[in-house]
């Protein structure tokens, strides 16, 4: 086997949050580990390519661990040892590991319905009303591990030849263009307004399927993540209404990633709503609309990205195509058991009154509160840079801050056949140990230049973070200048 005789699309496929960057990444803490006397000048890798918070010192919250270790150690929970288990245990802990077992069939190690298990579904449904205060169906919910085999098993299933077109922002999260290259169909970009807090038009979305239809493209859904990946950004309103009305007139799947909705920063100025409550607000005129709206346990306050848990919800999809979703999600069997019970307790928490309500409360205040202060520390000390314009994170977890590139530099990496901003990321990594990336791996307009960071290395040491930064900054920039 050699690469020229593997499918083409896998080769073709790129995923820059995980790629050269981050393999390098991955060398630099090997060196490091095997030398306490490294000619590096920094002791370790920082990794801020990825949004993975429990690798960046996040804590799990306290009730979902516990819950989790009684269901992985069932035998806690036998009544020969229960005097044991209720003084290290809550009684609320106890009695939902207890209720998830007997929904589980008694093990997290024996397969799951392949759509999820159905009490689970029932938990998403419900969390879904209460969000938006409409209703919610469980036999509409697919459990998946974590919200991008989600967004592949349906980009998988609409891209059916080689035209089939899907709209994605630009910038956007490297998994959709690499899904869509790996199942062999074609992106047609829409440009998102760095100027305006990285925002949508409704003439832009127009001028995109425009110029890929003129060119014989089969254009079939429009992707939108809100919060967005990696802008921060956060749709308003009438910006959502714009969406949803251009997809209901041009007859698009809308495809709404949702998994940074409760890292929302700006509440009073720019809020978080689902586009299935503004869907439904807008009454008959996109009751049609067919929408699939993806949620996950990587993100939010909970960071549980390794157990990989998540769901998608249809709306106004055809009973025979969700057979088909259907199908293809029992192909893998389920999605793991120990994700399916993260979505469980993302979605029903601790409620007020019960005994790990005020511990929970004040560890999601805590993370929240934290990550809204590192948000703001970080964008002001990238503000203040040579040549760096950061637009402020209303959501999520990342800053992408414009660079402006000396023309030397630029040369200079053209001369390596590679993305000047590719260089700049690289040469941090190789200085400082921070490792992010490159605009060019998102997408964005020609002659900009950006980079991707996340905001969760710890508060305390946010000011030696943006420090390492700066200083390379200042150096990079004099040295090509």
């Amino acid at each position: 086997m050699t690469v020229g005789r593997l499918n083409s699309s896998v080769v073709n496929a790129e995923y820059a949050v995980r790629g050269e960057l981050a393999i390098r990444a991955e060398e630099l803490r090997k060196e490091l580990a095997k030398n306490t006397k490294s000619s590096h000048a920094f002791g370790k890798i920082i990794n801020c390519n990825i949004g993975n918070p429990q690798q960046l010192a996040q804590k799990p919250i306290t009730f979902f661990r516990q819950v989790s270790a009684l269901i992985e150690y069932p035998a806690l929970l036998d009544p020969s040892n229960l005097q044991v288990t209720t003084q290290i245990f809550p009684p609320d802990a106890i009695e939902r590991a207890k209720r998830i077992l007997a929904d589980v069939g008694g093990s997290v190690g024996a397969y799951s319905h392949s759509q999820g298990i159905p009490a689970v579904r029932a938990n998403v449904a419900k969390f879904i009303e209460e969000r938006d205060g409409y209703p919610s169906r469980p036999e509409d919910i697919f459990l998946t591990a974590g919200a991008s085999p989600g967004v592949q098993l349906i980009l998988q299933s609409l891209i059916s030849h080689p035209d089939v077109g899907i709209m994605i922002p630009i910038p956007q999260y490297p998994l959709y263009t690499a899904s869509i290259a790996l199942f062999n169909g074609k992106p047609v970009p829409y440009y998102l307004d760095e100027s305006s807090t990285w925002g949508l038009s409704a003439s832009e979305l127009r001028r995109s399927i425009t110029q890929a239809r003129e060119a014989g493209v089969d254009v079939r859904a429009l992707c939108v993540i809100n919060p967005g990946n990696p802008t921060g950004s956060c749709l308003s309103i009438d910006n959502m209404r714009d969406i949803l009305s251009f997809c209901a007139e041009e007859n698009l799947m809308l495809l709404a990633d949702e998994v940074y909705q409760a890292n929302i920063y700006e509440p009073q100025q720019a809020p978080f709503h689902s586009f299935k409550k503004v869907l439904k607000s807008m009454g008959p005129e996109c009751e049609h609309l067919e929408l699939i709206s993806f949620h996950s346990i990587s993100k939010g306050m909970i960071g549980e990205c390794g157990r990989r848990g998540g769901y998608f919800e249809c709306h106004g999809i055809d009973p025979a195509v969700k057979e088909m979703f259907y199908k293809v999600a029992s192909i893998s069997l389920c999605p793991p058991v120990s994700g399916q019970v993260m979505v469980d307790l993302m979605v029903n928490p601790p409620r007020v009154g019960d005994p790990s309500y005020k511990v929970y409360k004040a560890e999601m205040d805590g993370i929240y509160e934290s990550l809204k202060r590192r948000a703001k520390l970080l964008a002001e000390g990238l503000n203040k840079l040579a040549g760096v314009s950061c637009q402020p994170a209303q959501g999520a977890m990342y800053l992408f801050p414009t660079v402006t590139i000396p023309q030397k530099a630029i040369d200079h990496a053209k001369k390596l056949g590679k993305e000047p901003d590719a260089v700049y990321c690289m040469e941090l990594l190789n200085a400082t140990g921070v490792c992010v990336v490159p605009g060019s791996g998102f997408g964005q307009k020609n002659g900009t230049y950006h980079f991707r960071t996340t905001f969760l290395p710890p508060e305390d040491e946010m000011g030696s973070f943006i420090s390492l930064i700066s200083d390379f900054h200042d150096k990079w920039m004099g040295k090509w200048r």
